[in-house]
């Protein structure tokens, strides 16, 4: 299904830099190029071949360029496609794709490239979101991921599940139209065992969802508790770094604090709230219903505890409040370990507070 129309965007980054790359793709991207080109006849070279020149408009130079030619079908897009290395001024950018659009090429729409990958059957649907996944990877194992998923690595499974599930239907669609004859098309045991097959091919693509959609956008962390439980002391460890102002006021962070931890290839979003805490302060009290929003969409909950300032009552009453989360991870923290009440330390022993003490990064 190939485009009669030729597409040309900008492949690299937006703003300055050494270099930009420029991508034409389609039917003619090849004859558009060579009529800016001064240099070999592009027409006549060979697929997967580079060329130095200049692009012009008209007599005017506009720059120096690399030019890489792909002859359908072996391109990304198994159409005509060229790549031009040029500066990477913005200015530069702009004016060698301006002379491309004069000479019949038109802007690309977002995801363009990639969308005539999957519907020339370059790419499966899943390859062509991998493609974005693997732009966007902000971590390695997402990287890792993305780049398995693109290479075909999920799409195999889903291939292998759709065969089953084809030769399944079809066994099912015999014994009804049939049903009354006296043909046995397949044993119930059969039918049986290939129902639990396709249901290990499902069970791991499912597991696999929730694992990748971690990898890929990270998990949100919230940092709660009441004021002055150390919530800002711990982020700052975590971060190794002086990020939120720490103070022995209580309600100083009224607003959301937000930094990101790589952590075993997991990119962890931490997000640092207002104490909890009954306030008749307008601003605290709007901090206060922001942080609880934040734990009932959280994936996971750094609860603290000050185990030097904290009664079993008040602890009780937390407790509450966390039951009520239905859907994220909590993680109790201890923090003030070493100014801890003796009559907490059975409590929190048995149920498996992970005791630190920010202040001193222990």
């Amino acid at each position: 299904m190939h485009s009669h129309d030729t597409i040309v965007a900008l492949a690299s980054g937006q703003g300055l830099a050494a270099i930009a790359l420029i991508r034409l793709s389609g039917e003619d991207a090849i004859t558009i190029t060579n009529k800016v080109f001064k240099g070999k006849n592009l027409l006549e070279q060979a697929s997967h071949t580079l060329h130095f020149g200049t692009i012009r408009d008209g007599s005017r130079i506009i720059d120096e360029v690399l030019v890489a030619v792909f002859k359908a079908p072996h391109s990304f897009t198994t159409e005509n496609a060229v790549e031009i290395s040029c500066h990477g001024s913005p200015i530069i950018v702009r004016e060698v794709i301006k002379v491309l659009l004069k000479n019949g090429a038109r802007l690309a729409e977002p995801g363009e490239f990639t969308k005539r990958a999957f519907l020339n059957g370059k790419m499966d649907l899943v390859q062509a979101e991998a493609v974005g996944d693997l732009i966007h990877a902000e971590t390695d194992t997402a990287r890792q991921v993305a780049l398995q998923q693109m290479r075909g690595g999920y799409s195999k499974d889903l291939a292998a599940l759709r065969e089953e599930l084809i030769h399944f239907a079809s066994l099912v669609e015999l014994e009804l139209d049939f049903g009354e004859e006296d043909v046995e098309f397949a044993k119930r045991d059969d039918l049986r065992n290939l129902v639990v097959k396709i249901q290990h091919y499902i069970t791991p693509l499912i597991t696999s969802f929730d694992q990748g959609n971690v990898i890929k956008n990270g998990v949100p962390t919230v940092i709660a508790g009441k004021p002055n439980s150390g919530k800002s002391t711990l982020l700052n460890a975590l971060l190794n770094e002086e990020r939120a102002i720490v103070s022995d006021i209580p309600g100083t962070t009224r607003d959301f604090i937000e930094d990101e931890i790589v952590l075993g290839g997991i990119a962890f979003r931490f997000v640092d709230t207002a104490g909890l805490r009954e306030t008749t302060d307008v601003v605290e009290s709007m901090g206060i219903e922001r942080t609880l929003e934040r734990m009932k969409k959280a994936s996971l909950i750094l609860y603290l505890y000050d185990l030097a300032n904290t009664s079993m009552d008040e602890i009780e009453a937390q407790e509450a409040l966390l039951a009520s989360l239905q859907d994220a991870a909590i993680i109790r923290v201890g923090n003030k370990i070493d100014q801890v009440k003796p009559e907490l330390l059975a409590y929190v022993n048995q149920n498996n507070f992970v005791l630190i003490s920010a202040s001193q990064q222990q």
